[in-house]
């Protein structure tokens, strides 16, 4: 998937058209020491790393999907990755298929973050944007597209794709509203129960899709290979994780990531 991807720039509007949906892949660099650091252990730190790339290729190819599967319905989207650190443009080459975008992430708190992609994207010239966590890799691109439909009806809406531990891995805007990603415990089982509340007071109705889990701990890395390695797993579900496990578990055995 190598390929050159282009950096918008949110000073210069006219860089996106108009009627498209930003499925925004919220991404850090997989560097060793710098993401997933609460899966090592069960996995070391440069195991944690090429896992977090696993992670980011799978669902940048559902993401991918979605675009497609939009297109043939009539829904325009595009494939956007918001990364960090600045300078690491160059990694993503190996990590994205060709359509994707790229647009840094600004600096501040969590919720800063998620509020500043969402704003730049806008002023880009996306119609709606979607914010995605990069680490639910079975998230089908059903769910994506699900908030494509969403979010192209009239009227004002947020979307939601809730997860087991009470936050999100989506959340999805007609416009850029600070008030949803403020008053937030971040990191804590009531991000999903704020948010909604927050949408409640400012009069915006809130859309939810499938639910799904992040995969940031040894017991959703235990999840993760229970739904992906058993004998009923779809076979095109997150094939470059699958893949990953299956190379530890031939290895070293089962036992260090997925006791029984």
């Amino acid at each position: 998937m190598k390929a050159s991807h282009r950096v918008l720039n949110p000073a210069e509007t006219s860089e996106i058209s108009h009627h498209l949906c930003a499925l925004a892949m919220m991404t850090k660099a997989p560097r060793t020491g710098h993401v997933k650091t609460r899966l090592a252990p069960p996995l070391t730190p440069d195991e944690a790393a090429a896992l977090n790339a696993c992670l980011v290729r799978d669902t940048a190819i559902a993401l991918s999907d979605a675009v497609e599967s939009g297109k043939r319905s009539g829904r325009n989207a595009r494939g956007v990755a918001v990364y960090t650190p600045v300078g690491s443009e160059n990694v993503y080459s190996d990590l994205l298929p060709p359509n994707f975008e790229l647009i840094p992430q600004r600096n501040g708190s969590f919720g800063e973050r998620l509020f500043f992609a969402a704003e730049d994207l806008f002023k880009c010239g996306f119609d709606s944007v979607c914010l995605i966590d990069s680490d639910s890799p079975t998230v089908p691109a059903s769910s994506f597209g699900q908030a494509m439909d969403l979010l192209s009806l009239p009227g004002d809406r947020v979307v939601l794709g809730p997860t087991d531990d009470g936050g999100y891995y989506l959340i999805g805007l007609k416009e850029p509203r600070h008030e949803l990603f403020e008053r937030i415990d971040w990191s804590t089982e009531r991000v999903f129960e704020q948010t909604v509340e927050r949408a409640q007071e400012i009069g915006v109705e809130t859309k939810l899709l499938p639910s799904g889990y992040d995969v940031d701990d040894s017991a959703s890395l235990r999840q993760l290979c229970d739904e992906l390695l058993s004998e009923n797993s779809p076979a095109d579900m997150a094939r470059e994780t699958r893949k990953f496990l299956k190379e530890i578990i031939a290895r070293e055995g089962r036992e260090r990531i997925w006791p029984i």
